[in-house]
């Protein structure tokens, strides 16, 4: 079953920016491909419940286990051992990816405090965005009486775009609350 979002991206936004940019193919079109939600945890290298905590609440978010991310390389300022669990992470895609997307742009951001809109200055230069949320408190799954610590999470938007311009114009489409 398709996802919402990903109908009106078909009937809607394909034929608008096949005018905006003038596509000669529809397969030129820019497309989401995947939404990445990393949440590095520095305190889990002294504390590990805060890790279980967040993998917890990363799958209610997401509706999906995520994965454990582990440190590369020995950092003894930090006391930081390579392999020592430093995070978490979930890759979304088709039907998960858009109704995520559905959900973050209609109830997460609009739960934030003073929010005038998204920051159009977090693009990589290949059409891909990435989105910082401070607290994951935002998402309506996460009951806040049951959190032990407010953690913040890094959002990337991945698209087939090739530029920048491209890649803000499919977010724009999709309904992402860029600011003016």
């Amino acid at each position: 079953m398709k996802a919402r979002l990903q109908e009106y991206y078909e009937k809607e936004v394909v034929s608008q920016l096949i005018k905006e940019f003038g596509y000669k193919n529809p397969m030129q079109v820019p497309r989401l491909v995947k939404i990445v939600i990393n949440m590095g945890l520095g305190e889990a290298t002294q504390n590990i419940k805060i890790l279980d905590s967040a993998m917890e609440e990363l799958a209610l978010i997401t509706g999906q286990r995520p994965i454990i991310r582990r440190a590369r390389k020995s950092i003894a300022a930090f006391k930081l051992r390579a392999g020592m669990p430093i995070g978490c992470k979930v890759t979304l895609r088709r039907t998960r990816m858009y109704d995520f997307f559905d959900k973050l742009v209609h109830f997460a951001l609009p739960r934030v405090r003073d929010f005038k809109g998204v920051s159009d200055k977090s693009f990589d230069g290949r059409g891909n965005y990435t989105l910082g949320i401070r607290e994951h408190i935002i998402f309506p799954e996460i009951n806040y009486d049951k959190i032990d610590k407010v953690k913040g999470m890094n959002v990337t938007f991945v698209t087939t775009a090739k530029t920048d311009e491209e890649g803000k114009a499919l977010l724009e489409k999709l309904g992402m609350p860029f600011r003016r």
